[in-house]
């Protein structure tokens, strides 16, 4: 699956590569920040910026001997640099680079998921404005009810995508927050004006207090938020292979030439994207899990979280990339059918508006309870002959034939009860009112 991955920015940012460059940038920050204070020389600075470097083969090398892959990586840059390497990582513990680092790919990483969910809103929007008064049956409980338009459904997952940006956008800020507060988080060994100066310099905000790690409950607010997206993901996803299921066929994937469904079957036509997308949610779901665990740590520092979050950090932001990606492709190109919309809610024979003729009875003075029982008494009969294959019964029929509704409805108001239009006239006021 990554080896067609769409989106190779997410990849980078969580590659070997990227995150030394990472940690190269924290210390190298640090050392700017020194300098601008005047704890150590300009030049020094100056000198750290122009030649530090790492090498990952010789990092490896060195942590066989060390067993501590921060120190190795310290050791690997002092080699490039040279006399002036004895400035980089004075005062500082390595969670100071780590964590501090891990911020600036976790702020990447959801700068690229809010471009992909916004990417997805301009997809979602185009295809609920084509259908927005394109007649759709209703379910509840996966039995018909009412009718709305396949737009309003569009719509809905737009107002909740809208609100996972606002979630992702408010985990961004939880998550860009760096630290250098050395041992413990006292500042013992570093002013915390490094700390301000070094945050200043990599675009994050200093950790109002910390101690040799940040608190991990940052990080499972965003993976917690990154489980919500996967969430909606996933529902909007089982909601496409519903409505692609044989028996109900109103929307389905698009099906290219050539491509095939099954070894066994050639006719299959698989929502296999909507599935994968499915699928991948419990991924994602499940690492919130171990984020939610790592919340909890010995006094001031263990490393219990760490092994983890080598796992769960670039798997997931990886995986609802791509997520993402395949389903606003899914979308973009997804095949509906107005016309099996239009059969569907005709299925019943004029079931699904039981409801207005109950109110239309109310209101024309008949207690509720009796009104109810007749229509539900004639909606039965219909039921009951269509599931033993008769459908010469129709239910707007029977009730025209009831003296009881004969009293209180005129044929032509009977007859209007069964129009769909009267539940498509607040599908604009909707979208006016969610502004799309």
């Amino acid at each position: 699956m990554i080896d067609r991955y769409t989106r190779p920015e997410m990849g980078r940012i969580w590659s070997e590569e990227n995150r030394f460059r990472m940690w190269l940038e924290v210390e190298v920050a640090a050392c700017e920040a020194q300098a601008k204070l005047g704890r150590i020389p300009k030049s020094a600075a100056k000198i750290i910026r122009q030649k530090a470097n790492f090498s990952i083969d010789r990092i490896n090398e060195l942590e066989k001997t060390t067993d501590h892959d921060l120190i190795a990586f310290v050791s690997c840059m002092g080699e490039y640099i040279g006399p002036e390497a004895r400035f980089v990582h004075l005062g500082m513990t390595s969670t100071d680079v780590v964590d501090t680092a891990q911020a600036l790919q976790l702020r990447d990483s959801a700068d690229l998921l809010i471009q992909g969910l916004k990417a997805l809103r301009v997809v979602l929007l185009r295809r609920a404005k084509e259908h927005k008064h394109t007649p759709q049956i209703g379910r509840t409980h996966g039995i018909q009810a009412e009718v709305l338009t396949f737009g309003l459904k569009l719509a809905l997952w737009i107002a909740e995508l809208d609100r996972n940006l606002r979630r992702l956008q408010a985990a961004r800020e939880t998550v860009a927050v760096g630290m250098i507060s050395g041992a413990v988080g006292t500042y013992s060994n570093i002013d915390p004006k490094i700390e301000i100066e070094t945050c200043k310099i990599l675009g994050l905000i200093p950790d109002p207090i910390s101690n040799q790690t940040q608190s991990r409950d940052r990080h499972a607010e965003f993976m917690a938020t990154l489980a919500t997206v996967a969430s909606s993901l996933d529902k909007w996803g089982t909601e496409i292979r519903n409505l692609q299921r044989t028996e109900i066929l109103e929307a389905e994937q698009f099906f290219a030439p050539g491509q095939k469904g099954s070894s066994a079957m050639p006719h299959k036509r698989n929502p296999m994207l909507a599935e994968r997308v499915s699928g991948l949610a419990r991924i994602v779901r499940s690492n919130a899990i171990a984020a939610w665990e790592n919340v909890a740590l010995w006094h001031e520092r263990d490393i219990t979280h760490s092994s983890v979050e080598r796992i769960i950090f670039p798997d997931s932001c990886i995986l609802l990339d791509y997520m993402i990606a395949k389903f606003t492709s899914l979308m973009d190109k997804l095949i509906v059918y107005p016309e099996n919309m239009k059969k569907n809610i005709d299925l019943t024979g004029g079931l699904i508006f039981s409801q207005r003729v109950l109110l239309a009875l109310t209101e024309g003075g008949m207690q509720r309870e009796d009104a109810y029982k007749i229509v539900q008494e004639n909606a039965m009969q219909v039921w009951n002959a269509r599931q033993k294959g008769d459908f010469s019964k129709d239910f707007k029929d029977l009730l025209q034939l009831n003296p009881q509704v004969q009293k209180i409805l005129k044929p032509a108001q009977l007859l209007s009860l069964f129009d769909l239009k009267w539940y498509l006239r607040n599908v604009d006021g909707v979208f006016k009112r969610l502004k799309i």
